[in-house]
C-alpha cells in the first residue's frame, strides 16, 4: 500500500502538519480544554430531568407556604441565562455565580472563546458542548455566537436578617433601602458602595424593582457575594419595623429639608442605627414612604446639575456615613 510498502523510494506518510485525521471526536473537540466535569442531567436545561427537578421545586414551594413555614432566604423566580462571548467573559471575570458554561458544537474557537474555558477552569466550572439547535432552544435566542452560560437564580435574604447581620459585628446596623430603582446597573453599584463602606445589606422591593439579575451581579463586581441582598413585599411596613427596632429612616431627595453636610453624629450617622433610603431613578422617593422616613437629605451640588444617579447618590451619603462614624 502507498506510504507503508518497504520498497525503495517509498516514503512513510505521517500526516499533515495539522495532525493525524481526526474523526467527530478528534482535533475540533480538542480545542475544548479544560471542560470540567459533564453536568448533570438535571442541570441541563433542555434535559426532562431538568424540568421534572423545577417542577419539584415549584411545588415543595407551594407546600411550604400552604403550612406558612417559609425559608430564611427565598430565591428569584428562575435562573438566568447570560448570552453571548463579551456577555459571558465578562460575567466570569466579574465572578457571577455560573453554575455551567455550554458551547455550541462547532462555535470558532476565538481568543473569548479560549478566555471563557480558561476563566470556567480556574473557577471549577463546567463546560458543557451541546448542538447549535439546543442552545437556541435552551436559551430562546439564536444570536448567542455559540456560547452562553447559566446563572442561578438569586438567594435572597430575609429584611430581619440585615439587622442579625449588624448584631454578629458587634455594629450598629447601617441599611441601604432602594425605594423601586428599577435600572440593575444601579442596583449593582450600589451594592457595591455598601459593601465598601461597611453597610450590613440592602433592601429592596419584591415587585416593581431591579433585582439580583446577572447584570447587577457584574456591575458590582463580586460584593453582590459579600453582602445580603433582601427583598421586601412592603417597603413602607419594612422601614417601620427597621424604625421600631431602633433604626433612624433617612431619605435622600433633592427637595430634602436638610443638608447632608448639616447632619452629624447626634442625627444618627455616627454611632446610631441608620438606614438610608434611595429614591428611583427619576422619580425620586414614593410619598408613603418618604412621610415614613425620619429625616429627608439633599446633596448640596454645584452649578446647575439638578440630581445625582441613584448609586452615586447611596456612594456620597455611604462615604459621608463612614467619614462620621470613622
Amino acid at each position: 500500500m502507498a506510504g507503508n510498502s518497504k520498497r525503495r523510494g517509498a516514503i512513510a506518510k505521517s500526516g499533515s502538519k495539522k495532525g493525524a485525521s481526526v474523526g467527530s471526536g478528534g482535533q475540533r473537540r480538542r480545542g475544548l480544554e479544560g471542560k470540567g466535569p459533564t453536568p448533570k442531567a438535571k442541570d441541563r436545561p433542555y434535559h426532562k430531568a431538568y424540568r421534572a427537578a423545577q417542577l419539584a421545586e415549584r411545588s415543595a414551594a407551594k407546600r411550604g407556604s400552604a403550612r406558612g413555614g417559609a425559608p430564611r432566604k427565598r430565591s428569584g423566580s428562575e435562573a438566568e441565562w447570560i448570552i453571548g462571548r463579551n456577555s459571558v467573559v465578562e460575567a466570569l471575570r466579574e465572578g457571577v455565580p455560573v453554575t455551567t458554561v455550554y458551547v455550541a458544537e462547532g462555535a470558532e474557537r476565538d481568543g473569548r472563546l479560549r478566555e471563557a474555558f480558561h476563566l470556567a477552569t480556574e473557577a471549577g466550572i463546567s463546560v458543557l458542548e451541546v448542538t447549535k439547535a439546543e442552545l437556541d432552544r435552551s436559551t430562546g435566542f439564536n444570536g448567542h455566537q455559540g456560547l452562553a452560560a447559566r446563572v442561578p437564580a438569586y438567594e435572597y435574604a430575609e429584611p430581619g436578617d440585615l439587622l442579625d447581620a449588624a448584631a454578629e459585628s458587634g455594629e450598629p446596623p447601617l441599611i441601604v433601602a432602594l425605594d423601586h430603582v428599577t435600572d440593575p446597573r444601579n442596583l449593582g453599584a450600589i451594592v457595591r458602595s455598601a459593601a465598601a463602606f461597611g453597610a450590613h445589606g440592602v433592601l429592596i422591593p419584591k415587585d416593581r424593582a431591579a433585582g439580583m439579575t446577572a447584570a447587577a451581579w457584574k456591575t458590582s463586581a463580586g460584593a453582590a457575594a459579600r453582602i445580603p441582598v433582601a427583598q421586601a413585599v412592603n417597603m413602607t411596613r419594612q422601614l417601620k419595623a427597621y424604625q421600631d427596632a431602633g433604626c433612624m429612616v433617612v431619605g435622600l431627595d433633592m427637595d430634602g429639608e436638610v443638608s447632608l453636610p448639616e447632619l452629624g453624629a447626634e442625627d444618627g450617622l455616627g454611632s446610631g442605627p441608620l438606614v438610608i433610603v434611595v429614591g428611583a431613578e427619576g422619580g425620586g422617593l414614593s410619598r408613603l414612604v418618604s412621610q415614613t422616613c425620619d429625616q429627608i437629605v439633599s446633596i448640596p451640588m454645584a452649578n446647575s446639575v439638578e440630581s445625582l444617579n441613584a448609586g452615586v447618590a447611596a456612594s456620597v451619603v455611604l462615604y459621608a456615613v463612614a467619614q462620621t462614624r470613622g
